[in-house]
């Protein structure tokens, strides 16, 4: 059975990262630089494609970009992340932890196992919500379209 799937893969036994695990949400939204922390029912659908995100696993810092973050809002985020990694040297000595760059779609497994799930990046609800709004909008324009009159049959 295994064989036929590509050998079975060992799994992650030691979850130390789940007790250091944070996410922080990098934007510019409202016109100033904001982090804020998304708490413990965080989940890949977090992950804005206007937005960068730091994850903290207790060895990695993540900088993750989203492919339509501004250069002024990733700028900020890496500056961020430096100041988030001073602060740690000095509460946790014994656990240093490194910065690390990704982007969308080519994010490493230390990150992707943070996330519950993870699969395959899908179109963030934001996207599915211009979506749904511009097939709504095209239903409405051809409801309200002209109709076209055809001729009826006379011969009933």
């Amino acid at each position: 059975f295994w064989v036929g799937l590509g050998d079975r893969l060992a799994y992650d036994l030691t979850a130390d990262y789940m007790r250091y695990m944070r996410l922080f949400k990098c934007s510019n939204d409202n016109g100033f630089f904001v982090v804020t922390e998304k708490y413990a029912d965080f989940c890949q659908d977090d992950l804005l494609d206007d937005d960068c995100m730091l994850l903290d696993t207790g060895t990695y810092v993540f900088l993750w970009k989203g492919p339509t973050a501004s250069i002024i809002e990733v700028k900020f985020a890496a500056k961020s992340a430096e100041l988030y990694i001073q602060h740690l040297r000095t509460r946790e000595p014994d656990r240093p932890r490194k910065l690390r760059l990704t982007v969308k779609n080519s994010e490493p497994v230390e990150f992707r196992k943070c996330f519950h799930a993870w699969s395959k990046h899908k179109n963030p609800p934001r996207e599915l919500e211009k979506q749904n709004a511009f097939s709504i909008s095209q239903q409405e324009q051809q409801k309200q379209a002209p109709k076209k009159s055809h001729p009826t049959n006379i011969f009933v």
